[in-house]
């Protein structure tokens, strides 16, 4: 672990983690190997000792083998134990369906299964989540709620790190995680109200899999029925469709299962489905 000094500009929202943490005895961090429960996992083992901390993984369909494998050596990284939670919010009707609360009903079996399986397991006096202080302000989120009536700590939000704080923090850390892109469940990829399916799932996982293997790392597939829509980074929607590459992006997610192929000219775009949504719910 650095000293407080290497982190600049960040050091009074680190030692306000600190602060946080250090009151705690055993603490359990919901995981998903993102940068930002990277970045709360590898200061709270710093802050409490690998000893008193342990990483939790929910494991389910809407989970890529990917996601899981790059968290698992970030944990490594870390030098916390991670623990693999099988979640099974696919039960769930209301996660099924699929509306603007869905990444509710996700956490919400998510922390139940934690307080079921892990909590006495591990002796944890808490569990803590790796929403940042950009987040916690945005209302596509439902999530946080869940993790609300939980009683899950939110330590990064609460000291006020930004996305671009908790980039800065990874990356003096040097933690694998540092510049890795956002990767929401692949469950965000299918609009609204159209039912959540592991058949779905699976085509997205494996689609998305294909591209990252001809080098597009930062994308997301939104299933559309039979028509997959790519979001790009705008330097990447040139080479999707640039002749040398064009028919090889459209084998690979038609081999997933979809008959066409689209290029969202907008981009990547986060929150595209639910935004609109709870903005309308909002007015």
């Amino acid at each position: 672990m650095p000293e407080d000094t290497a982190f600049g500009v960040d050091h009074a929202l680190v030692d306000r983690v600190r602060s946080q943490l250090q009151v705690v005895d055993r603490l359990g961090v919901a995981f998903s190997g993102g940068v930002d429960s990277s970045v709360l996992l590898a200061l709270a083992g710093a802050f409490l000792g690998p000893a008193r901390v342990v990483a939790i993984m929910g494991v389910s369909p809407s989970l890529a083998s990917a996601e899981r494998s790059a968290a698992h050596e970030v944990a490594r990284f870390v030098g916390v134990p991670l623990v693999e939670v099988v979640t099974n919010e696919g039960e769930r009707p209301a996660y099924r369906a699929n509306g603007p609360d869905r990444c509710f009903h996700c956490k919400d079996e998510l922390f139940t299964r934690i307080s079921e399986e892990v909590v006495q397991a591990h002796g944890l006096t808490a569990l803590a989540y790796g929403e940042n202080a950009d987040d916690a302000r945005r209302p596509d989120r439902p999530g946080s709620r869940a993790a609300a009536e939980h009683l899950v700590l939110r330590p990064l939000a609460d000291a006020g790190l930004d996305k671009a704080a908790v980039r800065r923090i990874a990356r003096v850390l040097r933690l694998p995680s540092a510049d890795k892109p956002a990767a929401p469940c692949l469950a965000s990829r299918i609009p609204h109200y159209e039912e959540v399916s592991p058949q779905k799932l699976a085509q997205v996982e494996a689609a998305e899999a294909s591209l990252r293997a001809l080098g597009f790392t930062d994308c997301r597939l939104r299933h559309h029925g039979d028509v997959a829509r790519l979001e790009l980074p705008g330097v990447d929607i040139e080479r999707a469709v640039s002749p040398a590459l064009r028919g090889r992006v459209q084998a690979a997610v038609r081999a997933a299962g979809f008959r066409f192929v689209t290029v969202d000219l907008a981009g990547i775009q986060s929150g595209a489905f639910t935004l609109p949504l709870v903005q309308v719910d909002r007015e």
